[in-house]
């Protein structure tokens, strides 16, 4: 039996809830997920693992030996780190994520231009709109909008964006531009899973919030959408303002109801913040840190 391969199993089927979520993020049969763990309890002969139709939860014993597991392995992470090279020179495999639109629009070309400079770092980037967890997805630092929760991660301010509303053109001139958001009541309007209700879009009016009843004509699950229906002049769109800064450059989209606006969100950089910090990482956040807030500051709809 390979303890450390055994250990590392153990670690994901706890942090994917199941053995067969685990079989498919380690892209390992189940049979195979399910012998290791097996190999360890009868190892150590005891139950690390309770196993119900249901769920999955660590005895006592199980939870101690994992957590030493995640200890040991870690250590043996950075051994291997120092042993490489990793902090020494800038080399190695770096994770990270990004919100779709933010993503393509921003992030990429900064890649491109670092992979360039760096040519013994690769990156794996993953575009996704929900909150990745950093420890658990392996993920070396990532893109985040939004005010931040309390925790242990290390987090660097590059911009702000807004929440508006916005329409055609055409759409503003056959129906009229909305002046308060009561108005929205009486127009047709386009959500977006994730970011507005279907039922309501909150807006700012002096010090409190005003919740305001809408028509929905199309609910999207993506942001990409919900704009190219807007630009087709479906109907007003409640998007980030970064995702439509070309539309409104190009006169495609117009904004409205901008006094109106919720608080501006922060765009963040995070990662876990480890000591000493991999020479990879460091390079990665000095190179797009300063270039992510030259171009906040270089949109119409955004500021650092």
């Amino acid at each position: 039996m390979d303890r450390l391969d055994s250990m590392s199993v153990l670690c994901a089927v706890v942090d994917a809830g199941s053995f067969s979520a685990a079989a498919r993020r380690l892209e390992m049969p189940l049979a195979t997920v399910s012998r290791k763990v097996n190999e360890l309890e009868t190892y150590l002969k005891t139950r690390l693992i309770n196993r119900t139709t249901r769920q999955l939860s660590l005895t006592e014993a199980g939870q101690s030996y994992v957590a030493a597991c995640r200890r040991v392995l870690e250590d043996i992470g950075e051994a291997e780190r120092a042993a490489t090279g990793e902090y020494a020179s800038p080399k190695g495999d770096l994770v990270v994520t990004t919100p779709v639109v933010f993503g393509r629009l921003y992030v990429v070309p900064l890649i491109s231009e670092f992979l360039s400079l760096y040519p013994e770092i690769n990156i794996r980037l993953t575009l996704a709109d929900r909150v990745v967890h950093l420890m658990e997805e392996r993920v070396d630092v990532a893109v985040r909008i939004g005010v931040l929760p309390d925790s242990a991660l290390i987090a660097s301010r590059v911009g702000t964006i807004r929440r508006v509303v916005c329409a055609s053109p055409t759409y503003l001139s056959t129906h009229g531009i909305p002046r308060h958001p009561n108005d929205v009541m009486q127009h047709q309007c386009i959500t977006f899973e994730g970011l507005s209700s279907a039922v309501s879009w909150t807006f700012s009016s002096g010090q409190s919030p005003i919740a305001v009843p809408v028509r929905t004509r199309l609910v999207v699950n993506t942001a990409e959408a919900a704009i190219a229906a807007a630009i087709c002049g479906l109907g007003l769109a409640n998007v980030l303002s970064y995702q439509v800064a070309e539309a409104v450059r190009s006169g495609t989209l117009e904004i409205v109801l901008e006094e109106f606006e919720l608080e501006t969100w922060p765009i963040s950089l995070v990662h876990a913040g480890q000591a000493p910090l991999p020479l990879k990482l460091r390079a990665f956040l000095d190179f797009i840190t300063p270039r992510l807030r030259s171009r906040m500051l270089q949109e119409p709809v955004g500021d650092v």
